[in-house]
């Protein structure tokens, strides 16, 4: 049974960390390099406190000592203190119901590494062999540093406490297993997974919309449509994980759901034809004819969820993501409206509606930072 267990992996030891470990470590994380004194004002930690823990911190080589910046508008400049991103590495991957994408990240969140493959039918087995090969291949890339685990992002919603994913029915070798357990044995990493959307709109909010946009509703749109939703920098998962389900206030068979599978057919009507939603994104053409019909299909499905989610949450943004090509992002959002009585004609405030900004899969950036949130950023302590 292939596994990376051969390449002799450098693993992550698991160092406990404080409460105030934690918060200091998710403030150096979001909030880039910082004083003592900047941490003491955004903390309730005296100095004293904070010189010993990030004395600690730098000894076990997790933060260091940056460039000097001004601390105030009078006295010397002070150090300021930043991240390490060599302590540790982590694999984001995303499974798709026709393509699988890997996601080197290094301590900070940057990217590595990464790679995608497009297959017509993805069962664990090819899933695992071909993950094998990718992660051996962007290894070189640490520098032999330590990884400090494996992040999935997996299409389908929870059913229950260790009951897996109910994945779409193409992934139906994957529907109700231990995914993340099946990992964490295949590769001898601490694994973690989610449903894909949350992982999307959280790899959106470190490296995409997020970085304006501290609460937005992401729209995952692929072969399928889902999502996540993002409240003040943090992904809200819902008392069972599975928030930002977006298609499922849907009325069955009145509104198409907005989703790439209904574009391949209709390109398929008129004479070109992909096998795959994967392969449809690669030869995307934005002058296609059937992109007008898409819109005209999708326009009140787009428009009565971005309004329920914009009325309901008060956002900042409601995002195109996921697989969507961003020139079919630009194309349908002028016709996406937002619903408001304006009332005495005073329309009330929305949500901007954009596409996604993150480079690169979303998902699986946002899955490789599940084992570093785990183990160091948790900003809710």
């Amino acid at each position: 049974m292939q596994t990376l267990k051969n390449i002799d992996l450098p693993l992550l030891a698991d160092r406990p960390l404080t409460q105030s470990e934690h918060r200091i470590l998710d403030l150096l994380f979001r909030g880039g390099p910082a004083t003592q004194a900047r941490i003491a004002e955004t903390t309730d930690l005296t100095q004293q406190s904070i010189s010993r823990i990030i004395g600690g911190l730098v000894d076990d080589g997790l933060v260091r000592t940056g460039d000097k910046v001004q601390s105030g508008r009078r006295g010397y400049p002070s150090a300021a203190l930043e991240l390490v991103p060599e302590f540790a590495f982590s694999f984001g991957v995303s499974i798709m119901t026709d393509a699988m994408a890997v996601t080197l990240v290094d301590f900070t969140g940057t990217i590595r590494g990464e790679c995608r493959q497009g297959f017509l039918s993805l069962s664990v087995g090819r899933a695992i062999d071909w993950l094998a090969g990718a992660m051996a291949g962007l290894l070189p890339l640490t520098g032999g540093r330590p990884l400090a685990g494996i992040g999935i992002g997996v299409p389908g919603s929870f059913v229950g406490e260790g009951s897996g994913f109910n994945t779409p029915h193409s992934l139906e070798e994957w529907a109700n297993i231990d995914i993340a357990g099946l990992f964490q044995e295949r590769f001898g990493l601490s694994a973690f997974a989610d449903n894909d959307g949350n992982v999307a709109a959280m790899g959106e909010s470190l490296v995409g919309v997020g970085r304006w946009a501290r609460s937005f509703a992401y729209l995952y749109i692929a072969s399928g449509v889902g999502g996540g939703v993002v409240l003040d920098g943090e992904v809200w998962r819902g008392r069972h994980g599975n928030a930002g389900e977006f298609a499922g206030g849907l009325p069955a068979n009145i509104y198409p759901f907005p989703n790439l599978e209904l574009l391949r057919q209709l390109v398929a009507r008129q004479g070109r034809s992909f096998d795959t939603v994967d392969q449809l994104i690669d030869g995307f053409d934005p002058t296609w004819p059937a992109i007008d019909d898409w819109i005209a299909r999708v326009r009140d499905s787009l428009s009565i969820i971005a309004s329920n989610a914009t009325a309901i949450l008060d956002l900042d943004a409601v995002v195109l993501g996921g697989r969507i090509p961003r020139p079919l992002a630009e194309r349908v959002i002028p016709a996406i409206e937002l619903y408001d009585q304006k009332r005495r004609s005073q329309k009330r405030p929305t949500a901007q509606i954009v596409p996604a900004e993150a480079p690169g899969n979303a998902a699986a950036i946002g899955a490789a930072m599940l084992p570093l949130k785990q183990r160091f950023f948790k900003a809710q302590m």
